[in-house]
């Protein structure tokens, strides 16, 4: 091997490629959450209809890992890196174009469209395990989990690039981005060591990974921990213009905040799990999602208040998406990682999806409140914890069903 194809192979510089994939896939991903307030009011959207505009994406990213995950096993991470940003980059433009001219349908069927580029997840976690040893998959798939920053850098900068730029050249420069994601992909990506394709029918691999206990476990937790994570950063710019009339700016600006505390917080979950049985890791996370929502259901005052609610409640669900998949990558068989990891996602994905219609569904515009939609939050992390704390076991066999 030549001196430069080392240097381009190693596990490091891979890992840091796929993060930044995920991240511009997933900037793509979160573009309608951050202008929600604004196209709700220049189409007279209501409240359902506004949360079904950012609920869609969601959807597609959520299912379509299934797909990806199962494309992954056999034809690698280069190439789903590759062809997933080229596929996200018409679906960002005909968003923007729809913006541009005020057309709610034509926004919802793009949107569709746009999940393409949230399916990118499915892809990392297998490809980090085919780069990195068992023992350092918890950092590895917890690094590449910091691509959900994409959701942060789209509220931070996604409402202020409109402003300086407009809003359609807004998602020119993203899908720009993306082009110039599968560019480099294409040049310096390389599939692990550990990578041997799966050309094994792709239906009888999604039912048999379907069979296995720990897909569904996982994907049960992963959608909480996970799905809350995706619901709140695409909501929140309409939970806190709604409660606390801030700007779409300033609505940006807090949304970027929780979405970079849960990133990094992700990071720490999974190094946390590489040195504590991931059970504890995801107890711990659990415990705090029901703690601080509880806390959120009496809406403290902005802004001191509200960060010491709204931020622990984001490093609580980052350290629970971490410590879900380490746990994944230590239970799931060997060469069925892609096939687990893609439902997993899915359903993970699933979970981000129905919050924000529960959202929109149980506003209590009288009182200004989503009580009913917090509650019921609280209550599947309290259900979790004590079906995780009884019925998973902290140590058993990765081949286990």
């Amino acid at each position: 091997m030549s001196t430069d194809r080392a240097i381009a192979a190693h596990p490091g510089l891979q890992l840091l490629l796929a993060t930044w994939a995920s991240v511009i896939c997933f900037w793509a991903w979160n573009l309608v959450g951050p202008l929600s307030t604004q196209y709700a009011t220049r189409m007279s959207l209501s409240s359902n209809q506004q949360a079904l505009m950012v609920a869609t994406p969601i959807l597609v990213g959520a299912l379509g890992r299934i797909a990806t995950g199962l494309m992954t096993d056999r034809f690698g991470g280069r190439t789903m890196f590759i062809g997933v940003s080229v596929a996200s980059i018409i679906p960002v433009l005909v968003v923007g174009y729809a913006a541009q001219i005020g057309s709610y349908p034509l926004m919802v069927v793009a949107g569709f469209f746009l999940g393409i580029a949230g399916t990118v997840f499915a892809i990392g976690i297998p490809f980090a395990n085919n780069w990195f040893a068992p023992e350092r998959r918890g950092f590895a798939t917890g690094l590449f989990g910091m691509g959900m920053a994409g959701t942060a850098v789209s509220a931070f900068f996604t409402p202020r690039f409109v402003k300086w730029f407009g809003l359609f050249t807004t998602h020119v420069i993203v899908a720009v981005g993306l082009a110039a994601t599968a560019l480099l992909c294409a040049v310096v990506m390389h599939n692990g060591p550990r990578f041997t394709p799966n050309t094994a029918n792709v239906l009888p691999k999604l039912v048999a990974a379907a069979k296995l206990r720990v897909t569904w476990e996982m994907s049960v937790l992963y959608a909480l921990v996970f799905g809350g994570f995706v619901a709140f950063c695409n909501y929140l710019p309409i939970y806190t213009k709604t409660i606390y009339d801030f700007t779409q700016v300033g609505a940006g600006e807090r949304t970027a905040a929780f979405a970079m505390a849960a990133v990094l917080a992700r990071l720490a979950g999974g190094m946390l799990a590489d040195h504590i049985l991931p059970k504890y890791v995801v107890l711990a996370a659990l415990a705090g999602v029901a703690v601080q929502t509880l806390i959120a259901v009496f809406h403290p005052p902005a802004d001191l208040w509200t960060g010491l609610t709204f931020i622990p409640l984001a490093i609580a669900l980052g350290i629970g998406t971490g410590g879900v998949f380490a746990w994944v990558s230590r239970r799931a068989p060997a060469g069925s990682i892609g096939s687990v990891t893609g439902i997993v996602a899915a359903i993970g994905g699933l979970g981000g999806y129905f919050p924000p219609l529960v959202m929109g569904a149980t506003y209590d515009p009288v009182n200004n409140n989503y009580t009913v939609a917090l509650m019921m939050l609280v209550a599947t992390a309290v259900l979790l914890f004590g079906y995780t704390a009884i019925f998973l076991h902290a140590r058993e066999p990765a081949t286990s069903a």
